[in-house]
């Protein structure tokens, strides 16, 4: 039987977001605002109807309206899309078909905690590129490159960066994908938080040559309910083998959620307006905060996406703090559930009221420290 770490990280935020009571101020999430059924069948002109749907099986790749919502997201084709069950699908699925005695993927550091633990229960090694807060947690092709030799079979880039809201440049992208070309080595670019960008808007990197694209409603479309996921590929034979893939691990996607799904991409820029409005109020909270506190809590301020990735300038483990803080009803996730204990997940973008009210139960937590 394989064995799988213990998932610190959703042992945190299981402990408080579903308590009852749950915790009061969610600053621990990754995603943005909340929304429900409701407020997704009202968006348009027409209120979307769903209950003429027909609970049976859906196209093992999604459905074509689906799937054309997805590619005009990502300005890509159709044809190139696959459904999954969330990003968490897709990333099994590669690692699934990468999986070979003395393989190993390439992936950052600090990162998301599943793309180390589930490479491992497929059999593969993991070499980890590290992001340094002295360079700003910057994701440079050379740091990437130097940790690709003869067993690695893909190659993840986070971008915007979870935890660290870091992104690295189109060029750049461009650049690494080049590279891993000429070794034979896809780019898979985790784009979950596209297309949230603090500064310049970057585009999708679905047209470039030797990526791989995954992405879903979790993260920037604020939408983790409906467990939608997809990978984008140009390579139509890796293609016909993800979509096998698929097809074992799932069969398919509900018919009903994928209907909200399309609803959902269609209205898009609504639901990244909103989002936007939140992140920029809440942001600049964290700004002051960072600036009245800069003796006792650093950060990188993030380039985009929904999380950043603050420490303790002293050092000490930030759980203790993030227990306290808990106790008082704001919840930010520890480091060491990313391998980081000085540091901690900070996410700006789910709690749209009473942001104002957390850093102010911050602030006083950092003046006991």
């Amino acid at each position: 039987m394989v064995h799988l770490p213990a998932f610190a990280l959703d042992h945190w935020l299981s402990a408080y977001d579903f308590a009852t009571p749950p915790i009061a101020y969610n600053l621990a999430s990754s995603t943005g605002p909340r929304w429900s059924v409701a407020d997704l069948c009202a968006m348009g002109e027409t209120p979307l109807v769903i209950e003429d749907i027909i609970l049976s099986y859906a196209p093992p790749q999604g459905s074509r309206p689906l799937r054309e919502a997805i590619a005009a997201f990502h300005d890509a084709e159709a044809d190139s899309v696959i459904v999954t069950t969330g990003a968490s699908e897709a990333l099994s699925i590669l690692f699934c078909l990468g999986a070979r005695p003395g393989a190993n993927i390439v992936l950052p550091d600090p990162g998301y905690p599943a793309y180390d633990a589930v490479a491992q229960g497929w059999g593969l090694s993991t070499r980890p590129y590290r992001l340094d807060r002295e360079d700003g947690f910057a994701q440079r092709a050379a740091t990437i490159l130097a940790q690709v030799d003869a067993g690695t079979c893909l190659v993840i880039l986070n971008t915007p960066h979870n935890p660290t809201g870091t992104v690295m440049p189109r060029a750049e992208i461009e650049a690494l994908a080049a590279a891993l070309a000429e070794r034979a080595v896809p780019l898979l670019v985790d784009e979950v938080y596209h297309p949230l960008y603090f500064g310049a808007p970057q585009p999708s990197a679905a047209g470039i040559r030797n990526v791989i694209v995954t992405s879903d409603l979790s993260k920037a479309l604020s939408l983790p309910g409906l467990r939608m996921g997809w990978l984008i590929d140009t390579d139509a034979g890796r293609r016909a083998r993800l979509l096998d893939a698929r097809s074992y691990f799932t069969i398919s996607s509900s018919p009903l959620l994928e209907r909200l799904a399309v609803q959902a991409l269609r209205h898009s820029d609504a639901i990244l307006a909103r989002l936007r409005s939140v992140t920029q109020v809440n942001i600049a909270l964290l700004d002051a905060l960072m600036t009245q506190f800069g003796d006792r809590l650093a950060w990188v301020r993030p380039d985009g996406g929904t999380t950043a990735f603050p420490w303790l300038v002293d050092g000490r483990d930030s759980r203790p703090l993030c227990q306290a803080l808990a106790a008082q009803g704001v919840l930010l996730a520890p480091g060491d559930c990313f391998g980081h204990p000085a540091h901690m997940r900070l996410g700006f973008a789910q709690q749209a009221e009473g942001f104002d009210i957390a850093v102010g139960r911050m602030a006083d937590a950092l003046t006991r420290l």
